[in-house]
């Protein structure tokens, strides 16, 4: 149940947006630009799963009361190096029908004026600029719909009751939570966990990697020429693999050729055969499927029931950089 307005203390005044690598569908919005309007401050980037499953929420909104005085405002800070890359941002955004102003905070100037520390984070600012609510992560859509109704009222706007009433689908659906029982895993030997190919992980360099002939849940393994880095783990030379045992309806991985380089087909399997109906909404039945920039790629989709599944991927051409796993 939504508090009464005064239940909503200021949290601080919204910061201005400066210090921004670039403007994207907007010229740069101002204090003065926003006084006397409702504000949604959106933080997210654009391989984050997490983010990318609340999008929905954020542009129906935007949809919605735009003609209310709402100003919907994303900020894309990156979490990779390529996440800063105009063309990248773009070339994504367009594909995920963002047609709001967003920052490209490559700087993380607008991320620290906020104080920020989550993709996705989401602040409100009623019309005197005072950030009056904030979620961090996904979920509560209701309460932060029902927030911004109470804000654009008390800035005048006639706004009915009702909640947009959405489906996301695809890639943007809600996660089985339920189900999941694997958790984001990152290539790189940074951040990675579970590594099982014989022999473990060799930095910074180019080496022979092989799967094990068994691998446990949320282990997983290289086979072929890789690179092994603190971020990515590069393939320059066709046929390497990928191998991961997993526990989820959903496997994501966020991979792709570098910007400027060419497209990297590659092949899917799950125990080993195509998956079929099981196929994420970047491959084919047959598990076929083109990385041709760097982004999330959802490569399965179990109908369930869900159980451990052995995933893996090839890729039957050089240039790719795979980055992190994740699941939902």
């Amino acid at each position: 149940m939504l508090r009464h307005r005064n239940e909503y203390p200021v949290e601080g005044t919204i910061p201005r947006f400066d210090g921004a690598t670039a403007w994207l569908n907007s010229p740069p919005l101002t204090p003065e630009d926003l006084s006397g309007c409702v504000v949604l401050a959106d933080f997210g980037t654009y391989t984050c799963i997490n983010w990318i499953r609340s999008l929905p929420y954020v542009r129906a909104w935007a949809r919605k009361y735009t003609d209310k005085s709402l100003v919907v405002v994303g900020i894309q800070t990156p979490e990779f190096e390529f996440e800063g890359e105009l063309d990248n941002v773009e070339r994504a955004l367009k594909e995920l029908d963002v047609r709001y102003p967003v920052v490209v905070d490559n700087g993380y100037a607008v991320w620290e004026a906020f104080d920020n520390h989550y993709w996705p984070a989401l602040y409100l600012a009623d019309a005197q600029g005072q950030i009056r609510h904030h979620h961090f992560g996904e979920g509560e859509y209701e309460e932060s719909e029902m927030v911004l109704q109470m804000l654009l009222r008390a800035a005048g706007a006639d706004v009915d009751q009702g909640l947009v009433d959405i489906e996301p689908e695809g890639v943007e659906a809600a996660a089985d939570w339920a189900g999941v029982g694997s958790g984001e895993n990152y290539v790189g030997y940074g951040r990675a966990y579970g590594f099982a190919s014989p022999g473990g992980a060799v930095p910074d360099e180019r080496h022979v990697y092989s799967a094990p002939a068994q691998l446990g849940r949320n282990q997983w393994a290289l086979s072929g020429a890789w690179m092994i880095g603190l971020v990515p783990a590069r393939l320059d030379e066709p046929g390497g693999s990928v191998s991961y045992r997993f526990h989820a309806r959903d496997l994501h991985l966020v991979m792709g050729p570098p910007l400027r380089r060419g497209p990297v087909r590659f092949r899917v399997l799950l125990d080993g055969e195509p998956p079929g109906p099981a196929r994420g909404v970047d491959i084919d039945e047959g598990g076929n499927g083109t990385a041709d920039y760097q982004r999330m790629y959802q490569l399965i989709r179990q109908p369930g029931p869900i159980v451990d599944r052995l995933f893996e991927i090839e890729f039957l051409d050089p240039g790719v950089e795979a980055f992190v796993f994740t699941f939902g």
